[in-house]
């Protein structure tokens, strides 16, 4: 795992790449290099930062050289022994045991064909001197990140986007577009990024630069089209042994050459990756959290930690507890910078605190259950859509009384929050709206007034950009089921643009590596192959993983209430952080700039203070917003004016 980057026919591009390369000195603190080549008239410059996981020796090192092909690489391969294996069979002589080099040598062998052989998470540019040309390609689903940013026949490239916006001079404009998409998702889609010029290359595909300046993209790998072919083998009466399929995900994961340990929350996901790995690596390192007792009480949170205990007392794992007690007013920018977009996610700062006392105990790699809940149907959110649906048959008068009695409910007192009630709020918000659209709004920040209600009012056109965009997404396939539909959507919405995003930033900044077993291409076929009514079971969501679980794990971990990696926002929102809600309200540089409206912020504090409505989230992404603009805007020379 590592930090990439690369200029191709850039002005100063060894001064530019050296400097991309510094910026990025936390993903790869174990080594560093630069390769230069001329270019007709310009230079090519590829830079790395190393973090040593495979093959911990100098033949392991990057950017990797040989025979004319130059790679940089960030990521792991878990099928490079298979895919080394034939390759030498063809009579490929390998220096050392890196993925790296089975990777250029399958480039070498294949070219672009060997895009889709790969299984593992991976972004990386590779030059060829023969032909002058440079290839940069992304892994399937979005594990790792990788912006790019054309001028005339130059590229410049990074695995970070604040790289790209160090050596740009401050020439790069924010665009207020992906700002609107920010405030409804509290995240930016990965099909928009935070500056106008720069762009995230898209999962599962890749672009070629020519020396005479033609640019060619291709996509390899399609979610689509991977969910229609699923949904074929399940029409055939093909169901896939889950057990065997995440047991086996699991244990490529663990290919190392340095110790693993494991995220352990005592939920189901975590505690079945744990399990799995115990018995790979007895006495493995398991990290939890716990939270302050006044928050999780003020929360009313529900006590994971003692599920991570009996899952680490049961497999002899080596459980080590972390209270998150956090001063969020010092976190706060500093996760901010980390996290390159404005993303209003806490759970960012629990990964980052996590990885960063797992990395001063020596560890390096940690396993995550990430995108179990998306690809499995395990949020509350495919549950209460589905129960819409049911709502909807009710009569009129009786929803709106309903409506009308819940809305009169306070969410909170001085003392503790109601989470049943934010959840009965939450669900009749959306619950009487069509599929898509209920959808959207059962996981988003505002509806579209709201929204409308609290921005420039210029940016209306934008907004409509932004709901049309989910509406496409959404509604780009074929698929006759409604349950896959919602997880088709947050696996190509949700898990790359938010909890693919902050695991990768909040580990990266404490120089961690972090897997993610469930988003892996085998385990994503399995999950589209399963019909959505054997995902929700009921009132269970991901009825199909437990029953997978069962077979490691005992009942009352599987069948335990959801738990949430979150933050107790309330609790932090009415404490720590109420005199900067209310600098950023009055005299911040969203509302100053005319982004955002006073009016309507202090409409969302009133009514949160009073306990009517919770805006704790909301809230706390404005903070989040606010810092990286400041970041953004702040002496650089940066252009702020509205225009979308």
């Amino acid at each position: 795992m590592c930090g990439i980057a690369g200029t191709y026919r850039w002005p100063d591009g060894k001064v530019v790449t050296d400097r991309l390369t510094e910026t990025l000195a936390h993903r790869g603190p174990d080594g560093a290099g630069r390769y230069s080549h001329p270019l007709g008239d310009g230079e090519v410059h590829l830079g790395h930062r190393r973090l040593a996981i495979i093959d911990l020796s100098e033949t392991g090192a990057q950017p990797m050289v040989s025979d004319g092909l130059v790679l940089t690489y960030n990521g792991e391969l878990y099928n490079a022994p298979e895919l080394r294996a034939e390759l030498a069979a063809a009579g490929v002589r390998f220096r050392g045991t890196s993925d790296t080099e089975v990777l250029l040598e399958a480039w070498r062998r294949w070219g672009t064909d060997c895009l889709p052989r790969l299984r593992g998470m991976f972004a990386f540019g590779i030059f060829d001197e023969r032909t002058g040309e440079l290839v940069l390609a992304r892994d399937q689903l979005g594990i790792k990140p990788l912006f790019l940013l054309r001028r005339g026949e130059g590229l410049v490239f990074a695995s970070e986007l604040k790289a790209l916006a160090a050596v740009t001079g401050g020439s790069l404009q924010v665009d207020h577009a992906a700002l609107v998409a920010s405030l409804l998702y509290y995240w930016v889609p990965d099909s928009r990024c935070a500056f106008r010029e720069a762009e995230k290359l898209p999962p599962g595909s890749w672009l070629r630069c020519r020396p005479d300046g033609r640019v060619e993209r291709g996509r390899f790998w399609n979610l689509k089209d991977v969910a229609a072919e699923g949904r074929e083998r399940a029409r055939g009466g093909e169901q896939p042994d889950l057990a065997a399929v995440v047991e086996e995900s699991t244990r490529r994961h663990m290919l190392s050459d340095v110790p693993v340990a494991t995220f352990l929350s005592g939920g189901l996901d975590s505690s079945y990756l744990t399990a799995l790995a115990a018995r790979d690596q007895p006495g493995i390192s398991a990290y939890t959290i716990g939270f302050r007792a006044e928050d999780a009480k003020f929360e009313a949170m529900p006590d994971d930690l003692r599920y991570a205990r009996q899952v680490a007392e049961r497999f002899g794992v080596d459980l080590h507890e972390i209270e998150i007690a956090p001063n969020v007013l010092d976190l706060l920018p500093q996760m901010t910078y980390h996290l390159d977009e404005p993303i209003g996610d806490p759970a960012a700062i629990n990964t980052f605190l996590i990885c960063s006392a797992a990395r001063e105990a020596g560890v390096k790699v940690m396993l995550s259950g990430m995108g179990a809940d998306e690809l499995f149907a395990g949020y509350r959110k495919h549950l209460a859509n589905l129960i819409a649906l049911r709502y909807q048959r009710v009569p009129s008068p009786l929803r709106r009384g309903l409506s009308r009695a819940v809305d009169r409910l306070p969410v909170a007192t001085s003392r503790r929050g109601y989470r049943s009630v934010r959840f009965a709020k939450r669900f009749l918000s959306f619950a009487d709206l069509p599929e898509e659209t209920a959808f959207r709004r059962s996981y988003t920040m505002y509806d579209q007034d709201e929204l409308l209600a609290l921005i420039d009012p210029d940016l209306a056109g934008t907004v409509d950009d932004v709901l049309t965009e989910h509406a496409d997404v959404y509604q780009d396939n074929d698929l006759d089921d409604f349950v896959n539909r919602m997880c088709l959507g947050d696996a190509r919405m949700f898990l790359p643009g938010l909890n693919l995003t902050y695991t990768d930033r909040s580990s990266m900044a404490a120089s961690t590596e972090v897997r993610v077993p469930y988003v892996d291409v085998e385990v994503v076929k399995a999950a589209f192959a399963v019909p959505g009514d054997r995902k929700i079971v009921g009132r269970q969501g991901k009825a199909v993983l437990k029953e997978a679980a069962t077979s490691i794990l005992p009942r009352e971990i599987v069948y335990r209430p959801k738990g949430l990696f979150s933050a107790p926002l309330r609790a932090w929102m009415s404490r720590d952080l109420a005199p900067l809600v209310r600098e950023v309200i009055n005299d911040g540089e969203l509302v100053r700039s005319g982004f955002l409206r006073r009016d309507a912020l202090a409409r969302l504090v009133a009514e949160d203070a009073a306990g009517q409505r919770d805006f704790s989230k909301h809230l706390w992404h404005v903070l989040t917003l606010e810092y990286w603009y400041r970041g953004a805007t702040s002496g650089s020379g940066q252009n702020s004016s509205l225009t979308a």
